[in-house]
């Protein structure tokens, strides 16, 4: 596999039209992220064991640095690969989790056999570990529901060209991966977000918020959605007390509410939670095009 360099990949230049900025200006922006959301959903409920593994943001980015390391991996290279070593050296590079966190977390995707040995290493501690067929198929399909939504703002090709070319995808998520790890917009979300990614399966319950309304332009400050917390719970196999306890952080923050009335499953989401959401997502998604970008414009080595 191509070896990617940390610093080269954090210097990819964005297409145009997928930068932050140009994302943010786009008026199909937040419509085309509320189809994302859906599909994000979607893959999380193919993949619900997986999906529970990167439900939190940490979670997230220790699962995509493994994945860029095994897909950096040079079969000629013994220190190459997915070892617990390297990626608590990638963790404490981008201060994205402590050493017990991923030594743990590495633990845990091979106790769920999410990750496996492969041969490789010069002794048994550094010996590689490697995704199992369920993490790689999840993996794809994630990275194409991200492709779908690039392709909905500009009426590209992308999931087609990665589906006749897996190596597009295989240059690409290590680009996107060590881009966003660097960058603290994405590993620091701002405050609103930040109330639910840091918790345990925040981020899929964030997506799901936000595909709900009709429309994510606030009116008089705000999008009103109707949720019943305890099918939210149900839904994402976590218990009802977290759920409850999340909302609870949230509206003490100002970030969602209820009614006056009181009426019951009916919320509104706070002009600066949706902000911030479209703004983190615009991050992502400009890291994701420049690396779709390169990868599939450069020549394979």
């Amino acid at each position: 596999m191509q070896q990617v360099a940390g610093k080269e990949s954090v210097e990819q230049k964005s297409p145009p039209g997928f930068t932050v900025e140009a994302l943010l200006q786009n008026p199909e922006f937040r419509s085309v992220l509320q189809v994302g959301a859906r599909n994000l959903i979607a893959v999380n409920d193919l993949f619900p064991r997986v999906a529970r593994m990167v439900a939190a943001h940490q979670k997230w980015m220790l699962t995509h640095a493994a994945y860029a390391l095994h897909l950096e991996r040079d079969r000629n290279n013994p220190d190459s690969g997915v070892t617990a070593a390297r990626l608590l050296k990638l963790m404490r590079d981008t201060g994205g989790a402590s050493r017990n966190t991923a030594t743990a977390f590495l633990a845990e995707l091979v106790a769920y056999k999410m990750l496996r040995p492969t041969n490789g290493g010069r002794t048994r501690r550094t010996r590689p570990l490697e995704p199992t067929e369920i993490s790689q198929h999840a993996m794809q399909l994630w990275f194409k529901s991200q492709m779908t939504t690039l392709d909905l703002l500009d009426g590209g090709t992308r999931v087609e060209r990665i589906e006749a070319d897996m190596a597009i995808f295989e240059r690409a998520q290590p680009l996107a991966a060590r881009r966003l790890l660097a960058d603290r917009k994405w590993t620091q979300p701002p405050q609103g977000v930040a109330v639910f990614v840091w918790s345990e399966s925040g981020g899929i319950l964030l997506d799901d918020l936000m595909a709900r309304p009709s429309s994510l332009v606030p009116v008089d400050g705000k999008v009103w959605i109707n949720v019943n917390l305890a099918t939210l719970a149900e839904h994402y196999l976590i218990s009802n007390t977290h759920v409850r306890r999340l909302f609870s952080n949230a509206e003490k923050s100002g970030f969602i509410g209820r009614p006056d009335d009181g009426t019951r499953g009916r919320f509104w989401l706070s002009e600066q939670l949706i902000d911030e959401y479209v703004f983190w997502q615009a991050v992502k998604f400009e890291a994701l095009a420049s690396a779709f970008e390169r990868a599939a414009t450069e020549p394979a080595p």
